[in-house]
């Protein structure tokens, strides 16, 4: 997300970084390329003019002319700026009420709302240890009513059945009474999704909001419709009393434009965003992590979230302590490591947290992805137990047969043992007193890990 939109900003701004001193000229050339790469980004016209001028106010204040650093200064204006466009801080789902909760599912048709609401059953059930139900309203696609099922059944909640000839405010009603008889904690409600705003669709929807009167009434909105979005957002927001909205694709979205006009357009926060199409694929949205990403300082907040939450600690320690022991590392832990990095959302997801990433070309990323960890697994799984501890009798003709058997080339077999034999010089060091700090000095002038080059150790 917000590929190209970190690249123009990461590019202008990195020019002003070390400049000891700021002028008038200085700071109307940044501004005029930073409106530029915020109209491409897709950004709404008011909203760039208000930060374009927020940010020249505050440019050319005392606090930016005078600092010792004011290209720095002026990076943190952009900064602060931006995180104020989406919102400062994450507004958490207001869930304080007697059981049930009702949140209230809004949004177009083929923006991602039954979907969406299966990801939050889950992130509910495993963020909040919330029970959950799910029931549709959507009549006018029996389609979506088995979606739902489906789904409730992945992530484990709660299914209220509903069919197509009956009337969605009686469904929604009996939903909430069948939770209150069940002790459910939370129950969500998907409604019917139409191609544009109409008067039935929003009619309809204002009659199960009266009847059920939920605590969330959440829009739901395709993040890849740009400026779009936030003008339907806010159509929804003129007939209902939106409490937050859910930005769906943003993985495919390069651009950011509907995550930073939202907030300004409808005064409403952007609470989640969904980042790929599994159902554990929500985050919740923290617009100073989200600027974090787009300047390219990466997001390491919520890279340790996600390794506390997805990583296997048991196996993390079985290694540790089997390195502590002396035993070497081996492509059976090497596989192990693929898979950690498949579950915490897979390298492309990693990456884009990690700072620095806008410096490296985008050849060398697509390089980097999750159809090349597939294929560097299917390798090791093609090896016998033998070759995987023992990496060093893998020859000509089991690499041959290796190759076969995982459907690669044997330049694949090589470039795996290469990147292996790596891998096991980092453990070895790693192993040692004081290792790890080592290797990161080591390696800290080669990494690109944004302005300053290095790592802090």
């Amino acid at each position: 997300m917000f590929d190209s939109l970190s690249e123009r900003l990461g590019s202008t701004l990195q020019k002003l970084r070390g400049q000891g001193r700021i002028t008038e000229d200085n700071v109307k050339e940044t501004l005029r390329e930073v409106r530029m790469a915020l109209l491409e980004a897709d950004v709404a016209l008011p909203v760039v003019r208000e930060f374009v001028e927020r940010v020249k106010e505050r440019a050319m204040g005392q606090d930016v002319l005078r600092s010792l650093t004011p290209g720095q200064a002026l990076v943190k204006v952009v900064n602060d700026e931006l995180t104020t466009v989406m919102g400062e801080s994450n507004e958490s789902l207001s869930l304080n009420a007697q059981p049930p909760a009702v949140i209230l599912m809004a949004g177009l048709q083929g923006a991602g709302k039954t979907t969406s609401v299966a990801k939050l059953a889950r992130w509910l059930k495993e963020r909040e240890k919330k029970s959950v139900m799910v029931a549709s309203a959507d009549v006018y696609r029996p389609a979506a009513i088995e979606q739902l099922k489906t789904l409730a059944g992945e992530v484990d909640a709660h299914f209220f059945p509903s069919q197509g000839d009956q009337d969605p405010v009686e469904i929604a009603k009996a939903a909430v009474e069948q939770a209150k008889l069940q002790f459910v904690d939370v129950v969500i409600i998907d409604t019917a999704g139409r191609l544009h705003v109409d008067d039935d669709m929003m009619v309809e929807i204002k009659r199960i909001h009266e009847a059920i009167n939920p605590v969330e009434t959440l829009f739901t909105v395709d993040s890849m419709t740009g400026q779009d979005a936030a003008n339907t957002a806010k159509a929804f927001n003129d007939a209902l009393p939106l409490t937050g909205v859910i930005l769906t694709k943003t993985d495919g979205d390069a651009r950011g434009g509907a995550a930073l006009s939202i907030r300004h357009i409808t005064g409403k926060p952007i609470k989640f965003m969904g980042v790929g199409e599994k159902t554990d694929a929500l985050e919740p949205f923290h617009p100073d992590r989200v600027v974090s990403r787009i300047l390219g300082m990466g997001d390491v907040l919520s890279l340790v979230e996600d390794a506390q939450r997805k990583m296997d600690k048991g196996a993390a320690d079985k290694l540790a302590n089997k390195l502590k022991k002396g035993k070497g590392f081996d492509l059976e832990d090497f596989r192990d490591q693929l898979r950690q990095m498949g579950n915490m959302g897979g390298i492309g997801s990693m990456l884009d947290k990690m700072p620095g990433m806008s410096n490296i070309p985008e050849a060398a990323k697509n390089q980097i992805n999750d159809k090349e960890l597939s294929k560097l697994e299917a390798i090791i799984n093609s090896m016998t137990k033998k070759e995987r501890e023992r990496p060093d009798i893998i020859k000509g003709s089991r690499k041959k047969r290796i190759a076969a058997g995982s459907g690669t080339q044997i330049q694949d077999v090589n470039r795996l043992l290469k990147q292996f034999s790596q891998m096991q010089k980092m453990m070895k060091k790693m192993s040692q007193k004081g290792g790890l700090a080592k290797m990161m000095r080591g390696l800290g002038g080669k990494l690109p890990m944004g302005g300053g080059g290095g790592l802090p150790f």
